[in-house]
């Protein structure tokens, strides 16, 4: 099968639909398709041989972040001529309600059309108020996907339809694998998110800190990500902030095998997710896991079954609920053990069949539709059957 993903986002600038991208791409490659992703970067930018640029991508506010989009004539002008060369089966667009690539490919593109919608975003005005440009593009859509209920639920309440819910995927094996850092192990707490980016919660975790580092002398923190470090530190108390190590950006080898190394994974986010992808690689690899009381985060972890849940934004819940998990070996191997089972039903072989099937069902009705109109068009005009 040829297929044609769309990425909203700049690939160039690492995030969580960009990596599931990525990995549907390189998934979908090892099973035998044919696959091109369309994507907002810099055109001297060095990208995987199935990954075509529509140009640079500029920053635009969007679900409490900052996204950087690519939309205007000529982001129109690529996206057609990728979409002439490419004579896909299928096209498989994500977050086609963004102004970028998504919402241009609708537009343009003929065929057998899947979507699929990642944004949580309840009371989301934008989408309200832009939903009669929308309709039009919408309505070619052949198959909605969404990454969670909570997405879905957002697809429902502001732009109508339903969608199927297939989760975001992991390589499970990837992060099981990964051999653990020893300078990066003993009584570790581990963060990897953008630090400047308020959502993604590490000012929650750092307002916990000095109750946590009171009470486990030992205790250090890791963080993984870009941002300003001397800014995020700036309210913990000189003494406490040697015991904060910012790794800065990390490859993906080594995020696995960072998982692998630390006591505790936390998640401190404050809103604006719909999936938590971040747990998932963590339970992979082995990490228990501490989360703020998200609905998506909660539904990820099956209800605390999975992982320890603490009350969102509340520094103090979450002083308690790692100084718990740091002082209880017991419940950190158990919750290994159950997050080691409960992530099988995320790995790429069992989501990435459940796209292909949506695929599958979205060209045999196309191909269906087709035949149909050449059997009418025989007897319209008295043409024998092939």
């Amino acid at each position: 099968m040829k297929i044609g993903i769309v990425c909203p986002y700049s690939w160039d600038v690492p995030g969580g639909v960009q990596f599931h991208i990525r990995d549907l791409a390189e998934h979908l490659i090892r099973v035998g398709h044919e696959v091109s992703v369309l994507a907002p970067a810099d055109d001297e930018t060095p990208l995987p041989p199935y990954v075509v640029s529509a140009g640079r991508a500029v920053p635009v506010p969007y679900n409490g972040s900052v996204a950087r989009l690519n939309f205007g004539f000529l982001s129109a002008a690529r996206v057609r001529r990728w979409l002439h060369d490419g004579t896909f089966d299928v096209i498989h667009i994500h977050e086609p309600t963004s102004p970028s690539l998504g919402l241009l490919t609708c537009w343009a593109a003929q065929g057998p059309i899947v979507a699929t919608f990642h944004t949580s975003n309840p009371r989301s005005r934008a989408m309200i108020a832009a939903y009669p440009i929308l309709q039009p593009a919408l309505e070619k859509i052949s198959a909605r996907i969404a990454v969670s209920e909570y997405a879905r639920r957002t697809l429902v309440e502001h732009l109508g339809g339903d969608a199927v819910v297939i989760p975001n995927g992991v390589d499970v094996d990837f992060f099981a694998d990964a051999e653990p850092r020893p300078e990066w192990q003993g009584r570790t707490l581990g963060f990897i998110g953008r630090i400047d980016e308020p959502r993604k919660g590490l000012p929650v975790l750092m307002k916990a800190l000095p109750r946590i580092f009171a009470e486990c002398p030992e205790a250090r923190l890791l963080v993984a990500g870009r941002g300003d470090e001397e800014e995020a530190v700036a309210s913990l108390p000189a003494e406490l902030r040697r015991r904060v190590e910012f790794l800065g950006m990390v490859s993906d080898e080594d995020k696995a095998r960072l998982l692998r190394s630390v006591d505790v994974y936390v998640a401190p986010n404050t809103g604006g997710e719909s999936f938590g992808i971040i747990l998932v690689e963590a339970m992979s690899a082995g990490a228990p896991v501490l989360a703020s009381d998200l609905d998506a985060f909660a539904q990820v972890l099956d209800q605390g079954a999975a992982g320890d849940l603490f009350a969102n934004e509340d520094a103090d819940s979450l002083a308690e609920a790692a100084v718990r998990l740091l002082d209880d070996p017991r419940r950190r191997a158990e919750l290994r053990e159950r997050g080691s089972k409960h992530v099988r039903r995320f790995d790429w072989s069992t989501v990435g069949a459940d796209i292909l099937s949506v695929y599958e069902t979205v060209t045999d009705g196309a191909a269906a539709v087709a035949a149909d109109e050449r059997t009418g068009l025989r007897a319209r005009f008295g043409l024998a059957r092939d």
